[in-house]
């Protein structure tokens, strides 16, 4: 096996095992957000609902960026999208929805630790798309028009 071979089976693993991590989170969060963390909930001060409620927003908005751009990792790896296209903006990482610390510190302690590892795992996914975008090499539409016919070949 060659080492460009290695380099994708080892990208592809990568993937998979973060793509896993973050259904078994989303379906933790869906879960404790929805239906296990309601008497927590019913327990906190009002403005601390309130917080309870936005920041379960954001650990979806996270997750689901999270989950998109994986996917898209896996449909170039199936052969179903190109490299490139997978690096066109609106196949990107989407920005993550920031929470202060101070503020999340008043919530239940399962609430605090989906709120930081669905930070945490934004925040590893946006490192590989950063890494992603910086590994792309610049080509001329030449390049890319005769790269196509030769896959054509």
């Amino acid at each position: 096996m060659n080492e460009g071979a290695q380099d994708s089976s080892v990208q592809r693993r990568l993937i998979d095992s973060l793509y896993v991590e973050a259904m078994v989170l989303a379906d933790d969060a869906r879960s404790y957000f929805d239906e296990g963390g309601r008497e927590e909930r019913e327990g906190l001060t009002p403005m601390a609902r309130v917080t309870f409620s936005c920041e379960s927003l954001k650990v979806t908005t996270r997750l689901m960026h999270v989950i998109a751009w994986l996917l898209t990792q896996r449909a170039v790896f199936a052969g179903e999208l190109g490299a490139g296209d997978a690096l066109h903006p609106s196949r990107r990482l989407g920005e993550a929805p920031v929470t202060v610390p101070a503020i999340t510190a008043e919530l239940p302690l399962r609430a605090q630790r989906l709120v930081a590892a669905s930070a945490e795992l934004h925040r590893r996914v946006a490192r590989l798309d950063a890494a992603q975008v910086a590994g792309a090499p610049e080509q001329s539409p030449a390049r890319q028009m005769f790269e196509r016919l030769a896959l054509s070949f």
